[in-house]
This record gives C-alpha cells, structure tokens and sequence, in this order.
C-alpha cells in the first residue's frame, strides 16, 4: 500500500519542528508523498496559525524542499485553511496567490451568536463548556447545528480539495451533552453527506484525535464512512502530523477501518491530481 501523509503542520503554525525534518523522516518511511498542510493565517487573534508575516516564507522553502528531494519523495504545498464566514477570504484566492497544489478546508472556530466571539473546537475542553454557556446558554443542538451549518457553508462556497475533521464537533463532547447516535445528530451527518456529493471534496479519515487519546475514535467514525461509502464520497487518510514522529501514526488502522465500511480505494494526491487507489 502507498503511505503518505497530504495533511501535516510545521513550525509555521503549531506544529513541533521544521519541515525539512518531516520530509527526512518520510524518506525513512520509504513513503511516497508529504503534504505540508500549515495552518492558513487569518483575522481573528489564535496561538495556532500561521502569521501573514510568514507565509511567504513557508511557500519559498516548501518549494525549495520540493526541488531538493525531487528524486526521493513527492513533496506537496499547501495549507489547511480555516472557514469562518465573513471573516476569511475565499479559499480560490489563497490557493491562486500562494500557488497550492490542493486545499484543506476546516472549520475550528464556530462563529456563535455573540458578535466577535468564536467558540475553538480544539484545545482545552474548558473551551467548549465555556462557549456552550456563555455563547449558547446551555443549548448543544444549537451549537452543533451551528458547526454543520458552517462545514456545509465551506463546503458548497469554497469547495475544498480535502474537507477536514469534518466531525470535530464530537472532539469535546466526550458523551456528556449528546450521543452521536440521537437522530438530529444523525440527521446532520446525512445533510453535509448530501452536500459533498454535490462536489468534489475528498472527506478524510483524520487519525490525530485517536493517537492524541482526545477521541475515542477517527474523525469521522466508521458509522460516518459507511454512510460515506453508500453515498460513493471518496475518501482519503490523514494522519494530522504536527510531529515527524506522527507522520503514519494509526494509517494503518484507518486503511482498514474503510476496507470494514465498503471502500475498495482511497484517493491519492499524484503529481498534480486526485487519482483512486486500491487499499
């Protein structure tokens, strides 16, 4: 099976080291391919992207990196640009003005019904009690309403190659404000499924929340990717790697959870475009 790793983050944004040791230990791997996926920098205030300051720095040395390990690994551009509406610019801009090969599009801040106040998915679970609270008085189906309606936003407006963690939603959750198996929640899953095939977006497996003991299962589950499967939504594997060390971390494992829910093949980026792979 061919290994790669398209969504990874460097020191640029917050990831733990520099993008020439990531494609150091990808050789060691004898993987095909690395995608450098920084976070994209963007207006509101956050410890975890990428400064504007920077980004031209990162698209000159993830280029320069790609004409120095020509003959040893595939090497990608890209970033991992956040969807908040009204805020962020449109995904065809950036991948235009920074020359990307492809575009991870997610959602990590939820713009809630209070003016200029976003809840971040990630991080602390302090975070999103917080936001539950203060920004949405206690009324969870409201806030991952909120969420969906934002992934499904992203994705019919700005159409990403890759649609990340798509159900990251579920992340702090941690079973305490709604199972994943009530039927509004299923419902939702079903609607942004709906949208996809209207596009081309690839849903990835993200292998991070398990590795990291943040989620007891990939994001999204196999409950998700069977539903995926029935609806032929091509599918990918992405490890998250913020650490060379992370680069194939549970890629195994999430190759065979798909081969459970009815996939034959994975999409893999190639030289320029998406092809189907076997698993």
């Amino acid at each position: 099976m061919t290994y790669f790793s398209y969504h990874t983050h460097t020191h640029y944004c917050d990831g733990k080291a520099e993008a020439e040791a990531f494609v150091k230990r990808a050789i060691e791997l004898q993987m095909k391919a690395v995608g450098f996926s920084s976070h994209a920098p963007f207006p509101v205030e956050v410890s975890w992207n990428m400064h504007e300051n920077q980004l031209k720095n990162y698209v000159n040395e993830i280029n320069s990196l790609k004409k120095k390990f020509s003959e040893k690994l595939d090497i990608y551009l890209s970033l991992e640009i956040d969807y908040i509406p009204g805020v962020t610019k449109p995904f065809d801009q950036i991948k235009k003005e920074c020359g990307l090969d492809y575009m991870i599009g997610s959602v990590h801040l939820i713009k809630s019904p209070v003016k200029n106040k976003y809840l971040f998915l990630d991080g602390p679970d302090t975070n999103y009690t917080h936001g539950l609270e203060c920004f949405y008085h206690g009324d969870i189906k409201k806030m991952v309403r909120d969420y969906f309606y934002q992934v499904n936003e992203m994705i019919l407006e700005q159409k990403p190659d890759v649609i990340g963690h798509i159900d990251k939603i579920k992340m702090n959750n941690k079973g305490r404000y709604f199972s994943e198996n009530e039927k509004w929640y299923q419902n939702l899953l079903e609607e942004s499924i709906d949208l996809i095939k209207e596009t081309d977006s690839i849903v990835e497996i993200n292998t991070r929340g398990l590795y990291t003991k943040k989620s007891p299962a990939f994001y999204p589950d196999m409950n998700f990717a069977k539903i995926c499967q029935k609806h032929k939504i091509p599918m990918t594997i992405s490890t998250d790697a913020h650490h060379p060390d992370e680069l194939l971390l549970y890629f195994d494992e999430a190759a065979i959870m798909l081969k459970e829910s009815g996939y034959d093949s994975i999409r893999i980026y190639d030289k320029g475009r998406w092809r189907e792979e076997a698993i």
